[in-house]
């Protein structure tokens, strides 16, 4: 691939049509992580069930994304470039996918329906961290990853949103009969799938790609590198290759992903609970308390869209990693306060918090490991980093459950303290972590 000294400096733009698809991939993302277990929970799944049920979307990615990086790494077309082909076709499965899962008839379905959705966003998502370090040089790689997380924020926040905006503005019914997913909650997913499919065709279309910088020598390595057992090996080999950097990354990533999990999970449970005075899934109650988990989560989302841009200036005046450090101590404090909050207006207070620590947690990182990663590499290395985000689900997913039955009898809101606490001590392993660009450009 080219050098980073002979990478075009790209514009405003340039940066904004390859980073839109992420627009469209989070409203895939949004929708699953506001929604999943309103809809679990609906068709009949116990609170200490949710997790393990939620366990197929970061399985999926941890099989997913290391394969895509490393096939994309390994990919090179003349018209399609070697990222966006994995773009388009994990955006048709992926839009599918949002259109059967509020169709589910059954639990099992919607935890087949989840494998495949997750798969697929993941083929879509995986290539576009790599896209950021194949096309910018060092001193815009912040500056893309930043757009990006404009982007999902801008994304999640609409769709959040979207179950409100069908229930309060368009009439369409927030309630439904027993085991039946509302019609609010239906019609969103189909607006997200169409959103995700013509926000990803833009980037496909309107950004182009770097060819490697010695074609033949691109192509006799893939030649060398093709067959199953020599992927596999090279996929698996690479643990014991990762850049210093990346493996203190990977214990910051395994506490923030507990966290950022706890939360996906059992935010619409504690606040039915808490605020709403329910546990009822079939009832009124408890589908306004999902609504107003959308509107939570379209906060912390609004407000990441808009620290995208802040958090890249807090970085040239002190550092990368004392950003994401203050930035993860925030969101921590701010999750592990929902607890105690019995009002729903107050709700959105501590969403600012974990907003900031969202932002960063979707740039910092990424722009620290990118400038650790061989060019060549680096779809790979971003594919095998995703194990440090899908291992902390999983541990969570298998333990979660036995936590809430045997420690805080049945109460899903004690779960938000501990994932509060799981992102304070990522925020005090972020000291460990070596950037090697302490004030990036």
């Amino acid at each position: 691939m080219h050098s980073s000294s002979t990478k075009p400096r790209l514009s405003f733009w340039q940066l904004w049509n390859m980073s839109f698809g992420f627009f469209g991939i989070q409203f895939g993302f949004a929708l699953q992580n506001a929604n999943t277990s309103r809809i679990f929970s609906t068709l009949g799944a116990n609170p200490d069930e949710l997790p393990l049920l939620w366990l197929a979307a970061p399985a999926t990615g941890l099989l997913v994304q290391p394969i895509i990086g490393y096939l994309s790494d390994n990919t090179w077309h003349p018209k399609w470039g070697r990222r966006r082909p994995f773009f388009f076709l994990g955006a048709v499965f992926a839009s599918l996918a949002l259109v059967l899962m509020p169709n589910s008839q059954s639990l099992w379905m919607a935890a087949a329906v989840l494998w495949m959705m997750d798969a697929a966003i993941n083929v879509s998502m995986e290539p576009f961290r790599a896209f950021v370090g194949d096309k910018l040089d060092e001193s815009q790689q912040t500056a893309g990853f930043a757009m990006q997380t404009f982007f999902i924020g801008c994304g999640a926040v609409i769709a959040s949103l979207l179950p409100t905006i069908f229930t309060d503005y368009l009439g369409v019914s927030n309630v439904a009969p027993a085991g039946t997913i509302p019609d609010s909650v239906r019609y969103a997913f189909y607006a997200g799938g169409t959103v995700y499919l013509l926000a990803v065709l833009w980037t496909v279309f309107t950004a182009d790609e770097l060819p490697p910088e010695n074609l033949e020598e691109f192509q006799r390595e893939r030649s060398l590198s093709k067959g199953l057992g020599h992927a596999l090996a090279e996929i698996l080999g690479g643990f014991g290759r990762m850049p210093k950097t990346m493996v203190q990354l990977a214990y910051v990533s395994f506490f923030t992903w507990v966290g950022l999990y706890t939360m996906w999970i059992y935010t619409t449970a504690s606040v039915a609970e808490n605020v709403f005075g329910t546990t009822d899934a079939t009832s009124a109650a408890y589908q306004a308390a999902g609504n107003w988990v959308g509107m939570m989560f379209a906060v912390y989302s609004g407000v990441s869209a808009l620290a995208a841009f802040i958090l890249p200036v807090l970085a040239r005046l002190t550092s990368r990693k004392t950003v994401h450090m203050a930035c993860l101590a925030i969101g921590g404090v701010s999750l592990a306060s929902v607890f105690q909050i019995h009002d729903k207006q107050m709700l959105m207070l501590p969403m600012i918090g974990v907003g900031l620590a969202w932002a960063s947690i979707l740039t910092m990182p990424y722009a620290i490991l990118a400038g650790s990663l061989p060019a060549k590499r680096m779809g790979y290395y971003m594919g095998l980093f995703n194990f440090f985000v899908v291992i902390p689900q999983i541990i969570a997913g298998v333990v979660l459950g036995f936590v809430i039955r045997h420690a805080f009898d049945g109460h899903a809101a004690k779960t938000l303290v501990l994932g509060g606490v799981s992102l304070l001590v990522a925020a005090a392993l972020t000291v460990f972590v070596k950037d090697n660009v302490r004030r990036p450009k």
